[in-house]
């Protein structure tokens, strides 16, 4: 059994777990090579291309609220191109885009004198859900089972979708005319929500020069194969975490459903999304354990979609800013369930011995 510690001072876990997975460090670097590789496309976005890995390895979806042209539909064709034999598909969302435009549908063969399915561009490794609120709810709605099960039902018969399989939804936060907002119960099945953003200055230079004569993604060769992939995700499921923070984790998300701002909070999916998420972070920093960092980066990605605010604090976070209010919203919560390792923790009393001990041995 590993002996676990954390420094009072620096608030980290100082030592691994001695049975970890033997092939950990192998498949830090298939991950580390899988996120370069993708940045040799998009430049400058290393934190928001690690945040979307974390959510592939962890057989999550991303929603990506952003203003056009900031490297979305790159991205997701740049995650297809680095794996081995994956596939990609785009789904631009509008009024009229039908439940079988997305899943699919059956159609009579003549010469066969049988139905046959012909699957839609949901069946790919890496799909791209342009625009997700200009689609009719009944279309949103489509996506669900293949996002919460990785399988699409049509005609009674049940299809299984290939695996890895990412959904990457889009939203545009500028344009609301003739959209169809997302339902609170669809925003959850999100793992995580961020945005790429504009370029920095350098960045959008040498974005300039590189696609002068061909788009770099034309030339972009994969990095990892898909058995290397799924290395990764059984390493991300051994990485440690310890009992302390899983109940810090639990105590942030149960402070999301009382605090004043709040209308509705996050649900169960928000603990389990936040825990997995913590273990792919650890990972992708090359760590085989997670320490209390992991979880504060990764606290409003994760969370902030899942919650429903009160019309007081959206009118509020509209004059001062949305970032703003959001994180004056994210630091209530950390004083509302403080970190371990302060002394206003009531997860804290110094060494845990071994794992699975509580409360720690003083």
């Amino acid at each position: 059994m590993a002996v676990a510690t954390y420094d009072r001072d620096a608030m980290s876990l100082e030592a691994a777990p001695r049975d970890s997975a033997p092939d950990f460090d192998r498949s830090a670097n298939i991950a580390a090579q899988f996120v370069s590789n993708v940045e040799t496309v998009i430049h400058g976005k290393s934190d928001e291309i690690r945040l979307v890995v974390a959510a592939m390895a962890c057989g999550g979806h991303v929603l990506l609220e952003d203003v056009p042209g900031t490297a979305k539909t790159v991205l997701a064709r740049a995650l297809a191109r680095s794996l081995v034999g994956a596939t990609t598909g785009r789904i631009q969302c509008t009024p009229d885009l039908q439940p079988t435009d997305v899943t699919g549908l059956s159609v009579y063969n003549q010469k066969s004198r049988d139905f046959e399915f012909r699957p839609g561009p949901i069946f790919a490794n890496v799909v791209l859900v342009d625009e997700i609120n200009r689609a009719m709810p009944k279309t949103q709605s489509a996506l669900l089972e293949s996002m919460a099960e990785g399988q699409v039902t049509v005609d009674g018969a049940t299809r299984g979708l290939p695996q890895p399989f990412l959904l990457l939804a889009t939203e545009n936060p500028i344009e609301y005319e003739g959209t169809f907002p997302l339902p609170e119960a669809q925003l959850d099945r999100f793992f995580l929500k961020t945005a790429l953003g504009y370029p920095s200055a350098d960045d959008e230079l040498q974005i300039l020069e590189e696609q002068r004569y061909v788009h770099p993604l034309e030339l972009l060769e994969p990095a990892v194969s898909m058995d290397d992939f799924h290395d990764v995700v059984h390493a991300v499921q051994d990485v440690y975490i310890d009992k302390i923070l899983r109940r810090w984790i639990v105590a942030l998300v149960r402070a999301t459903r009382t605090a004043e701002a709040v209308a509705v909070g996050s649900s169960v999916r928000g603990s389990l999304a936040l825990e997995r998420a913590a273990r792919a972070w650890a990972l992708l920093e090359r760590r085989r354990y997670v320490v209390p960092g992991d979880v504060e980066r990764l606290l409003g990605p994760v969370l902030m979609h899942r919650i429903v605010f009160t019309p007081r604090f959206v009118a509020s976070a509209r004059e001062q800013g949305w970032d703003e209010a959001i994180g004056g919203f994210v630091d209530a919560c950390f004083d509302a369930a403080p970190r371990p390792g302060s002394d206003t923790s009531p997860l804290w009393s110094g060494t845990l011995e071994r794992p699975g001990t509580w409360p720690p041995r003083r």
